[in-house]
């Protein structure tokens, strides 16, 4: 997988906000075909909290797979803006995960982080669900069946 460019699609929930969370990530190949899913139970935690460990679940996955370049989409628009600097992160524990994101950055040559509409956002908001019914859920589904693309999806590699 070494230099390929991946489609990454994230997601955070949190029941109670703040309640029970979880984060995913759904990783897809220039075609379309899924290539691994990744999803964290994280306890109580707030939506954001959940949304910001999502996008450090991509980038830290992509890393150890040797990816040279991403495009990340989610449906948190903080999130989004907050990345692209468009927002002020004002709360001391989202300031504290975009260091960590930043840190995770330096290791690929072109990151892109786009917001979708959460039509678009289905495969990663199953698996956080998916958790969030079932924190004893499976964490890690290396190799699983590639899915047809759905159609809000946005335009890929």
């Amino acid at each position: 997988m070494k230099g390929k460019k991946l489609n990454i699609f994230i997601d955070g929930g949190s029941r109670g906000n703040p309640g029970r969370g979880a984060c995913a990530a759904a990783f897809f190949d220039e075609k379309g075909g899924l290539v691994r899913e990744e999803s964290r139970y994280l306890g109580r935690c707030t939506n954001n909290f959940a949304e910001y460990n999502a996008l450090i679940l991509a980038l830290s996955t992509a890393r150890q797979l040797g990816v040279s370049e991403l495009k990340i989409f989610s449906d948190s628009e903080l999130l989004v803006k907050q990345f692209k600097g468009e927002y002020r992160i004002k709360d001391p524990t989202l300031q504290a995960l975009m260091g960590d994101v930043k840190k995770e950055l330096a290791h690929f040559n072109e990151v892109a982080v786009s917001h979708v509409r959460r039509e678009a956002n289905s495969h990663a908001d199953r698996l956080v669900n998916e958790i969030l019914d079932d924190p004893r859920a499976v964490v890690n589904l290396p190799g699983t069946e590639p899915k047809a693309q759905h159609p809000h999806q946005p335009k890929l590699f």
